[in-house]
């Protein structure tokens, strides 16, 4: 079998470059259960902001954000949201996450604790729709988010991957 390098020799290294700083703000959270070991968990975005150097805007309120927390305590994320441009346009933004550390840490963060970001993991992988001419390339890009839970919601630094 050939190496790997002997297989992709000229791919180009992964770089990024910021979208735009997203706060998420969560209203309701409707506890459903799930079966055992599972904890699920479906919570309403009330609203929000995001800024950035190319979009810029607020979040609408009526996503949701449909949470699995694991045995292992890891939570696992599936949001729809919609983001409104401060120039109309409208972007749906839809991604999966997860948001790990220590026992300790999450059951703070549970606690609505403010937490150093730093002391745990917590990643997205956003994808984003829409038909507005200004912003169809947002239709072809890869995204990835590092985010922050704060007792109103999440916020996440996204960029995309070049």
């Amino acid at each position: 079998m050939p190496s790997a390098n002997a297989q992709t020799p000229n791919l180009p290294v992964l770089a990024g470059r910021p979208l735009f700083l997203a706060n998420i703000a969560v209203g309701s959270i409707h506890a459903t259960g799930g079966p055992a070991g599972v904890q699920q968990r479906v919570s309403d975005i009330t609203g929000g902001d995001f800024t950035g150097d190319r979009l810029r805007g607020r979040v609408l309120p009526g996503g949701t954000d449909w949470v699995i927390v694991r045995g292992d305590g890891a939570t696992l994320l599936d949001a729809r949201i919609v983001l409104q441009t401060e120039d109309g346009a409208l972007i749906s933004m839809a991604y999966t996450g997860i948001r790990r550390g220590s026992a300790d840490v999450m059951e703070r963060l549970a606690r609505s604790e403010d937490i150093d970001p730093a002391s745990y993991y917590f990643r997205i992988a956003p994808r984003f729709s829409t038909s507005d001419p200004r912003y169809e390339w947002l239709n072809g890009i890869l995204a990835v988010g590092v985010g922050h839970r704060l007792p109103g919601g999440p916020v996440y630094a996204v960029h995309e991957i070049l």
